[in-house]
């Protein structure tokens, strides 16, 4: 398992490079827009704060353009890239000409139907939007534990992204989510507990321990 930042914002990649236990960091356009600087320096900035996977999502509005993207945004993040690419017929067509030579995930999925596609083309990682599904579809937990039966034996691993509470993170993971994606915030308040720091509070109160 590993939980990544989902975020562009340098800053925030600092942060979470101190923690230790952030694995790596995702980004969409949505995200890219709300840098201060071009995609290009922004992926650059972004590489040099994580050891870990960098995707960068397609934009390309046809297929001969999302593979140069997709051979673009390699040349500039290298072996840690994995592209995310849209749950479309022409997406698909991309994963099935673009796995071979760099790690593709599928995302914006929202039916198992879909993440048996992502598989058969070679994606590495089927993305669902938990939250946004349980609005669209009625419940996001069931698209992952949909998606994670069918995927079940396979290569490819689900990435639930879409996260707003960490109630939601964890019946992902229950669900059958391989992987998680979250803003600062919600990495925040996954790692917080308000009987934890009152339970360390209370050790500190009436304990002791080594002198430094």
């Amino acid at each position: 398992m590993a939980i990544y930042l989902d975020s562009a914002i340098a800053s925030e990649a600092e942060v979470t490079k101190l923690w230790g236990w952030v694995k790596g960091i995702t980004t969409n356009p949505t995200l890219l827009a709300q840098s201060d600087t071009p995609p290009e320096t922004t992926l650059k900035k972004l590489l040099a704060l994580t050891s870990g996977p960098l995707y960068y999502q397609l934009v390309a509005p046809d297929k001969a353009g999302m593979l140069a993207e997709g051979r673009k945004a390699f040349e500039i993040i290298g072996s840690q890239t994995i592209l995310k690419i849209p749950a479309t017929p022409i997406g698909f067509e991309v994963v099935a000409s673009l796995s071979s030579e760099i790690t593709c995930s599928v995302t914006a999925i929202y039916s198992a139907a879909q993440a048996a596609v992502a598989r058969e083309a070679g994606a590495k990682i089927a993305i669902a939007y938990v939250n946004r599904a349980t609005r669209l579809l009625g419940d996001g937990i069931a698209l992952i534990r949909d998606m994670a039966s069918v995927l079940q034996g396979s290569d490819t691993e689900i990435l639930a992204a879409s996260i707003k509470s960490p109630e939601e993170a964890a019946a992902s993971l229950q669900a059958g989510a391989d992987h998680l994606t979250l803003p600062l915030a919600m990495l925040q308040a996954i790692a917080s507990h308000e009987f934890s720091q009152k339970t360390v509070e209370e050790f500190a109160k009436g304990g002791i321990g080594l002198r430094i």
